[in-house]
């Protein structure tokens, strides 16, 4: 039978390395900018909702022209 006195450790979730923008695309480097802003003001949401674009945006090699 297994003792279950002992302490249970788990992760941090928040301790996952955060995707790195490509500076080299405009919308990675606008979505590295955005996060950063919020993060300065505390805007934790909108942090990880640009972490969640940033890992999302497809590059596929190329840049996109306007």
């Amino acid at each position: 039978m297994n003792d279950l006195t002992e302490a249970v450790h788990l992760s941090d979730p928040m301790s996952a390395l955060e995707p790195v923008p490509n500076f080299a695309c405009d919308v990675c480097a606008s979505l590295g900018k955005q996060r950063e802003e919020a993060r300065k003001k505390g805007d934790l949401t909108t942090v990880t909702d640009c972490n969640v674009e940033i890992r999302r945006h497809p590059h596929g090699g190329r840049r996109r022209s306007s």
